[in-house]
């Protein structure tokens, strides 16, 4: 497993317009295909061109793993069905008000943590969608738990704030030791500037010395 310094659209937060699992990474529509390639030599994944909602904010707005995606309530019809037929997973809707759900749910193949904005009836789906154990909790006193946390199936890193007791409880239902850390040069919102699955990682371009020592640590990197 590497790691890989990188950006999309000139931007470090690689998190927020890219998404990705151990068999794709999902691309806005139009984005360079050249650019595309490198992430899915980085990844070792094939590639996905889609937009969800209408847009290229692809990581705020998909919740995935290895068994399922899940997608905001304001996704087009041809979005569904073009992931189910390129992907062959698990594809729901999540039909609450929130829209943002990339932001409010945090996953790996193990389990999966989410912002208590989102009621507790989903819960199920959000199960059986995904194939994973669900709890609903803020980190370090923000709701958007799913960009204040990202584990992948070795490992993972939570806002640094979080508080010692909560760090255990979501370890222990992500099934991985979660590190505190931050990303591009001292952002707590950690999923921003991460794509990450079981093989390797991209992290944005700001990403210093001390914070790759720490990825390497919290997801158990190996040369």
């Amino acid at each position: 497993m590497g790691i890989f310094k990188y950006d999309v659209y000139r931007s470090p937060n690689v998190g927020i317009y890219a998404k990705c699992n151990d068999s794709f990474v999902f691309i806005p529509n139009g984005f360079a295909i050249t650019k595309v390639k490198n992430l899915c030599e980085f990844l070792k994944t094939d590639h996905v061109f889609t937009s969800v909602a209408n847009t290229r904010l692809l990581g705020v707005l998909m919740v995935m793993n290895n068994n399922g995606i899940l997608l905001p309530r304001n996704s087009l019809e041809e979005e569904v069905v073009h992931l189910k037929k390129s992907t062959g997973l698990n594809v729901d809707i999540l039909d609450t008000k929130h829209t943002a759900i990339g932001n409010l749910i945090c996953v790996n193949d193990k389990g999966g943590i989410m912002s208590p904005l989102i009621p507790s009836e989903y819960v199920k789906q959000v199960e059986d969608v995904l194939g994973i154990e669900v709890i609903r909790k803020k980190v370090a006193g923000y709701q958007q738990t799913g960009a204040m946390a990202k584990a992948n199936s070795h490992g993972g890193i939570i806002h640094p704030a979080t508080e010692e007791e909560d760090v255990k409880v979501m370890s222990q239902v992500l099934g991985v030791d979660l590190e505190p850390a931050t990303i591009n040069g001292g952002s707590p919102f950690v999923s921003s500037g991460i794509l990450a699955n079981n093989k390797s990682m991209v992290v944005g371009s700001l990403t210093n010395g001390p914070e790759l020592m720490m990825l390497t640590k919290a997801f158990k990197v190996e040369d």
